[in-house]
């Protein structure tokens, strides 16, 4: 028989619908019963990408015999982490307080109010590698739980003391440029030369460091920024986390070269990189930049769109039990494929040898040189796509998320303007449709929805963050008002719900006022993935400011980027969006606004404007007092003719309506 997840909305639970666990979601009514039980409550949090996830759920969940003594000691609660970030930021704290490390599965047992008292990630079925077995440990927990209660109770009212304690930012102050160049010298100073990236394995996409390092070159001139955020890019690029067949990147790589990967795609992952080698490619014209975004783009249509219109959150690591089931190759297999020269040939292109790159003789594909031959390197790809599109598929996890869509958005958006691809522009104002009706219920936005509908889990910060990035690069895409009225409507939310503006200095929260109480009210400044939320929100509100001319948004952003600036001079590695907003700060703004008729001359206005690389830069293109576009407004045409109007740092200069006066008036220095 099912369990009570057989109701949810979320792929994860619904993985879950099944076992002889009796699940409940997180919820008053999972409380109350342990309460009526006198019963700890066990919180299981992961998500339905998430290859160790799986390997604790074939082993122990679908065991009838654990769940037995889950169901008997118990109440049992399973989490998606994607669809409530709020609980699964309270308990990875407590996680990572406890343990000294978290990751997902996550493994959590609390009172019945909710405070953790023992805490762990993936539990194995038999005692191995230092780690008791996970029979063990709920007999252990449960022992101790009717004849220790007391000494629980107290750990339990200690750790969520101790959890509830915020990170010591420091005095607000202005992110300078010292403090931005000192940032990026640190950046450089742990750069693998060699390797690309930071640091050792594992190796994760550092998406907003990147944007961080691309937007201070194009402010300051800096080779050195340059130079880092371009050799990591490359390295990914050519590594095989990248997928070198058909787009896209996998999560991060187990080792410090960029071989392995662990193979799942994230949506975030894939909108932040498209940005990332969209912004390189604008800056230095490399057109392998200008691949690799464009196969992204492709990737996050073809791949993760939904019906409804929005992306779907991620596909899986493994294909049937089997992590990289579908991405890896032996020699003989491309020999099959393509015949026996052109299969030594691309065994030799993608590094696929003998001894295999993966496991059991297997390699990832990777491109570590240009191939000698574009012609037959085109064929040999389209010839194994299509055959590795006959082998099993990965599943994906088809829920929409708000913020995860936001970014998503802001990437095809800014995709379809800087490379002509009206394909990318209408896929990222189908997404933003959806969201707008389905996710913006009654004022407030839902974190999810899945098959058109919404989830009952509140947004979160970064959802208004992000989703309000991604309108407001739609808005300067289209030139349509509505997306630029929402957005608004999110920051205004935003100042409402997420920060506590009577307290000195204000503080901001991830979770809304009058949201759900939990142990205590997550805020984490740092970025994990994607953006920090008050970093997300910053940049949109920097952003809106320029486009609707609000001083008042200008100085939202401003404090909460100055909140944040101790944190960028300590450890830039975590705070990468918001230097980078700190960068569009002291470059900006710069208002463009292309007003005219549509035609050749108003499009070739609207190229050279798009092509700034200016981090404060934002850029409208449109009829002259188009409705809902504030810098359109009393912009009238030149001598018959569509104009550019150009401002910078508040003050404006004449419209001019020929390419080379307008690339003049760009021209920072």
């Amino acid at each position: 028989m099912p369990n009570r997840l057989a109701t949810a909305t979320s792929p994860y639970l619904l993985q879950h619908a099944d076992n002889p666990v009796d699940w409940r979601e997180w919820g008053q009514d999972a409380f109350a019963e342990a309460r009526e039980r006198d019963v700890p409550v066990l919180v299981s949090v992961g998500y339905a990408a998430c290859h160790w996830c799986h390997v604790m759920a074939h082993e122990s969940f679908e065991d009838e015999v654990t769940a037995a003594q889950m169901n008997a000691d118990f109440v049992c609660v399973k989490v998606d982490r994607e669809e409530r970030p709020d609980v699964d930021s309270v308990y990875m704290t407590a996680t990572q307080a406890l343990t000294g490390q978290g990751g997902w599965p996550m493994t959590v047992f609390t009172t019945p109010d909710g405070r953790p008292f023992y805490c762990g990630t993936y539990f194995p079925p038999r005692p191995a590698s230092g780690m008791p077995a996970f029979r063990q440990v709920l007999a252990a927990v449960s022992d101790a739980w009717r004849t220790r209660r007391d000494e629980l109770e107290a750990a339990s009212s200690r750790i969520a003391q101790g959890i509830s304690s915020r990170l010591d930012l420091g005095a607000p102050t202005p992110l300078s440029p010292e403090v931005l160049d000192a940032a990026v010298t640190a950046l450089v100073g742990s750069y693998d030369e060699r390797w690309g990236g930071f640091g050792g394995a594992p190796k994760f996409p550092p998406s907003m460091v990147l944007e961080f390092l691309l937007r201070h070159a194009a402010r300051t001139g800096d080779g050195e920024a340059l130079r880092t955020a371009r050799g990591t890019l490359e390295a990914m690029a050519r590594g095989g986390i990248h997928d070198q067949l058909a787009g896209g990147f996998a999560r991060y790589s187990v080792d410090a070269q960029w071989v392995v990967p662990h193979f799942e795609k994230m949506l975030y992952d894939n909108a932040l990189l498209l940005r990332g080698y969209l912004h390189l490619w604008r800056a230095t014209g490399d057109e392998w930049a200008r691949r690799v975004a464009d196969a992204t783009a492709a990737f996050l249509v073809r791949d993760l769109g939904t019906p409804e219109g929005g992306f779907a959150s991620a596909l899986d690591a493994d294909t049937e039990g089997v992590e990289g089931l579908t991405y890896v190759w032996t020699p003989a297999q491309l020999v099959e494929v393509l015949g026996e020269d052109d299969g030594r040939w691309a065994a030799e292109v993608f590094a696929v040898t003998v001894d295999g790159t993966f496991e059991h003789g297997t390699s990832t594909l990777q491109l570590l040189h240009d191939p000698d031959d574009p012609a037959r390197f085109a064929s040999v790809r389209e010839r194994l796509a299509a055959a590795r599109a006959r082998r099993p598929q990965p599943a994906r996890d088809d829920k929409v998320v708000t913020a995860w869509n936001g970014l998503a958005i802001a990437a095809l958006a800014e995709h379809g303007v800087l490379t002509g691809d009206d394909g990318s522009v209408t896929a990222a104002r189908r997404a933003a449709e959806l969201v707008a009706s389905t996710h913006w219920v009654d004022g407030r936005l839902r974190r999810a929805s899945r098959d058109g509908v919404a989830g009952a889990p509140a947004g979160v910060l970064e959802d208004y963050g992000d989703l309000a990035e991604g309108l407001l690069a739609l808005h300067q895409a289209t030139g349509e008002g509505r997306w630029l009225e929402l957005a608004g409507d999110l920051l205004d939310v935003v100042a409402e719900q997420f920060v506590d503006s009577a307290s000195t200095p204000p503080t901001w929260h991830d979770t809304a006022a009058d949201g759900e109480t939990l142990v205590h009210r997550p805020f984490d400044p740092t970025d994990g993935p994607t953006p920090a939320g008050v970093a997300a929100a910053a940049g949109a509100a920097v952003t809106y400011a320029g486009l609707a001319g609000s001083p008042r948004h200008r100085e939202l952003g401003e404090a909460a980027v100055g909140s944040l600036a101790r944190l960028v001079a300590q450890a830039p590695r975590a705070a990468g969006w918001a230097a980078a907003v700190g960068e569009a700060l002291l470059a900006g703004p710069l208002e463009v606004a292309v007003s005219g008729p549509a035609g050749a001359e108003r499009d070739a206005l609207a190229t050279v404007a798009r092509t700034s690389t200016s981090p404060g830069a934002v850029v409208v293109v449109g009829e002259p007092d188009a409705p809902g576009v504030p810098l359109l407004a009393d912009r009238p045409l030149v001598g018959g003719k569509p104009a550019a109007y150009v401002c910078r740092g508040f003050v404006c200069s004449a419209p001019v309506t020929d390419v080379s006066a307008l690339s003049a008036a760009l021209d920072p220095s």
